[in-house]
């Protein structure tokens, strides 16, 4: 195991309570010892729930470890039944009280209750959280819906199509606003939803999950297991293409349409979304080629990969994930952009690749966020784990055309602020924009000459940039004259770092032992062509 200030997954616990979390009429009894219970944390803090999660914990302590603990969970089981009256009760061990063997699982059958007590084997210290989701999402689903009947087949025809929505739960990121956007998408397709788990959900729509004609899949690493189950069981298909940019979002009309045997050009037709004009505009061409490094869970870290390149312009230069379990999708989609994916969920890894590639745009975690601060390029959240600003109030989807148009403001935003940036950095010695000059808006006070006079006074001494102060050059490494050094803070700070590397390998081929301001521009020149 190893130490950590932050991690992308929690343990598989933490995945469990996100399922219970966003269901209703379900509660979570969680063997834990004092110091295992932040869920309420976790969910109000960050997601700024108006509710306590549904999770009702044993709390041991050490002196409590010497007598009966079993005991202690039986006792809390029952109390938390006759307390909340859940449809079900999941139970289970958070990664601490796993080690002391009490088997809640077995405990949960002997206790007499009148609604279905589902234990939980999540193995702590193998498997994470997303995985921990997985599991609980499809047992639950194994649980409650295999005793229900499928849909008569005479009865499908008499009625519009009807689907399930898979995969979205509590800190999932964007899950509430994508389910508002794809439930938009299918009615205009004439496709009902009839149930959406498990955010929203009860115990008594799980067990209806059989009575619908197919299954929609938005979050395979949370809903991918139940969806085949349901296919062997209830002869459901499930779609596999996530509408995340425009171009998925049409072939996703095109799959629901296939599968649901109806028209998708309504759909088609009726298409919002800004950014395929922004592709075409004049604006776009300062974007065009823009170098972008991508990490996230696979879903979202596949999809981003391909907007930015067929939609946006970008050149992919990085693709990784955290999530292990679909580590060879995020493989097979770093061959076609000729990279070497990047499978870890060790932040410190990450952060050593991006300082490496040095990329324009970072798409990425909030990890990755606090990673491009530091190293002064410019980010956009893409994928959870996520913070509490990444929960907005406003309606902000990732999927459909809806949340394409986000994607065009969340990631163009962050490159536009950077020239924005560098131009106030070009000007900040001019008498107008100089530190102690009066925002020019509100009209100042004294002349213009008085102004141009104090100018040189008072101009502050030149603001600290994103470029790293220069190391000690070692030895065969070229020295960076000062005026050159000064000429190359001109360049805008997102592609600095790009323009020193390819200088200095210039001076090098060309065995230079100074980079002096002529080098400078005769490398552009050279790698110009």
């Amino acid at each position: 195991m190893q130490l950590t200030v932050w991690t992308y997954e929690g343990p598989p616990h933490v995945g469990a309570m996100r399922v219970a979390t966003g269901m209703e009429r379900l509660h979570y009894v969680l063997h834990a010892p004092q110091g295992d219970t932040y869920a309420d944390l976790l969910f109000t803090m960050i997601e700024r729930r108006n509710q306590r999660p549904p999770v009702t914990y044993t709390t041991f302590q050490a002196r409590d470890l010497g007598q009966d603990t079993a005991e202690l969970f039986r006792h809390t089981a029952i109390e938390a039944y006759e307390r909340f009256k859940p449809q079900a009760l999941l139970v289970g061990s958070s990664c601490t009280a796993e080690l002391i063997q009490d088997d809640p699982g077995g405990l949960s059958q002997t206790l007499g209750l009148p609604v279905p007590a589902i234990p939980l084997e999540l193995p702590s210290y193998s498997r994470k959280e997303n995985w921990g989701a997985s599991e609980t999402f499809y047992q639950l689903v194994r649980s409650l819906a295999g005793n229900a009947e499928a849909r008569p087949a005479d009865e499908a025809g008499s009625r519009r199509p009807r689907c399930n929505l898979l995969g979205p739960t509590s800190l999932g990121f964007r899950h509430r606003d994508d389910i508002q956007e794809i439930t938009q998408l299918l009615d205009s397709l004439g496709i009902d939803v009839h149930v959406t788990a498990p955010l929203g959900s009860t115990p008594a729509d799980i067990a209806r999950l059989g009575e619908a004609d197919f299954n929609v899949v938005l979050y395979p690493e949370i809903a991918q297991t139940a969806a085949k189950w349901l296919e062997r069981t209830f002869k459901q298909p499930y779609t596999r293409v996530i509408p995340i940019g425009v171009g998925a979002t049409r072939e996703f009309i095109q799959e629901v349409a296939g599968i649901a045997q109806v028209d998708p050009g309504p759909a088609l037709e009726n298409a919002q979304s800004r950014l395929p004009w922004y592709s075409r505009s004049v604006d776009s061409n300062y974007l065009t080629g823009k170098r972008v490094f991508i990490f996230g869970d696979a879903t979202h870290a596949v999809a981003a990969a391909r907007v930015a390149t067929e939609e946006f312009g970008f050149k992919v230069v990085g693709l990784g994930t955290y999530s292990r379990e679909f580590a060879r999708e995020v493989r097979e989609a770093a061959k076609l952009y000729d990279v070497t994916p990047l499978i870890t969920d060790d932040y410190l890894e990450v952060e050593a690749q991006v300082a490496e590639l040095q990329p324009e745009l970072v798409l990425g975690t909030q990890m990755e966020r606090h990673i491009s601060k530091r190293l002064g390029v410019g980010c956009a959240v893409i994928s959870a784990p996520v913070h509490v600003q990444d929960f907005p109030a406003r309606y902000a989807p990732q999927m459909g055309f809806g949340g394409a148009n986000v994607l065009f403001d969340t990631w163009v935003h962050p490159l536009m602020m950077g020239l924005e940036e560098h131009l106030l950095g070009m000007f900040r010695e001019d008498f107008e924009f100089h530190a102690e000059a009066a925002p020019s808006h509100l009209g100042g006070t004294g002349t213009t000459e008085r102004r141009v006079a104090a100018a040189p006074a008072e101009v502050q001494p030149e603001a600290v940039t994103t470029d790293a102060v220069p190391e000690p050059a070692q030895d065969g490494e070229p020295v960076w004259s000062a005026d050159a050094e000064k000429e190359l803070r001109k360049i805008p700070f997102f592609v600095r770092g790009k323009a020193r590397r390819n200088t200095e390998r210039f001076a090098k081929e060309k065995g230079l032992h100074e980079i002096s301001i002529d080098t400078l521009y005769d490398a552009k020149a050279h790698f110009g062509r």
